[in-house]
């Protein structure tokens, strides 16, 4: 096992989810609840990551990050350093990549909270952000429980965008699914196998609270 290479990953899955629960938070909210007609455009596009080649997302993420475009020269400027081939460029492509994994899950618990509880806060006055803060998050707590889970578990597998956006740097963008790709290169099977074993439990045991979780929500909404 690299160990090197677990507390990068554990790092980055750690930093990635709990910027997606602040990010997709007010984002799934406003899907969940908002009648806007053009709303599906952004649905569509926060669920690009889903059906998008992490090779390509992770190539447009590449020149993003480089000299050439506005953003890459604003963060070299404020920072003196790059985006690309660096742990920050890391933190922001997972972010985006694993977007759609922490928004749905949120979306469905949402839109699963009874209406008749928020339309009689609305009849006593309640603004919207506690109607929010006070019924409709304490409700779903298990979409949010999920999100978290799945975005952690989602970045901790990542490959292809990873790769493209930090290259194979020992100690700052080797994660572990990178060091099983060089083991399998090196015909190092063993080494290998170890490692996609303890990601294999490791995805099992977090699928497993996921549906657990899910499953009691269920039987509490029955009763």
């Amino acid at each position: 096992m690299n160990w090197q290479a677990f507390a990068l990953t554990a790092k980055l899955a750690t930093i990635t989810s709990l910027l997606l629960m602040a990010v997709a938070v007010p984002v799934a909210l406003w899907l969940a609840f908002s009648r806007r007609r053009w709303k599906l455009l952004v649905e569509a596009l926060a669920g690009m990551p889903l059906v998008l080649p992490p090779t390509v997302l992770g190539f447009y993420l590449l020149v993003a990050f480089g000299n050439g475009t506005a953003l890459g020269r604003w963060y070299e400027r404020v920072t003196g350093g790059t985006l690309a081939f660096t742990f920050s460029g890391l933190v922001v492509a997972s972010v985006i990549y694993s977007f759609p994994f922490a928004v749905q899950p949120m979306v469905a618990s949402f839109r699963g909270v009874d209406q008749r509880l928020i339309d009689a806060a609305r009849t006593l006055g309640a603004r919207k952000w506690k109607i929010y803060a006070r019924i409709v998050l304490p409700l779903a707590w298990p979409g949010l429980l999920t999100g978290l889970i799945l975005s952690f578990a989602h970045t901790v597998g990542e490959f292809g965008v990873v790769l493209m956006v930090g290259g194979n740097i020992p100690g700052a963008t080797r994660t572990l699914s990178i060091d099983i790709y060089d083991q399998v290169q090196s015909l190092n099977y063993a080494a290998a196998n170890q490692t996609a074993l303890v990601l294999l439990l490791f995805s099992y045991v977090l699928l497993c609270v996921v549906y657990g979780v899910n499953r009691r929500t269920l039987m509490w909404g029955s009763r």
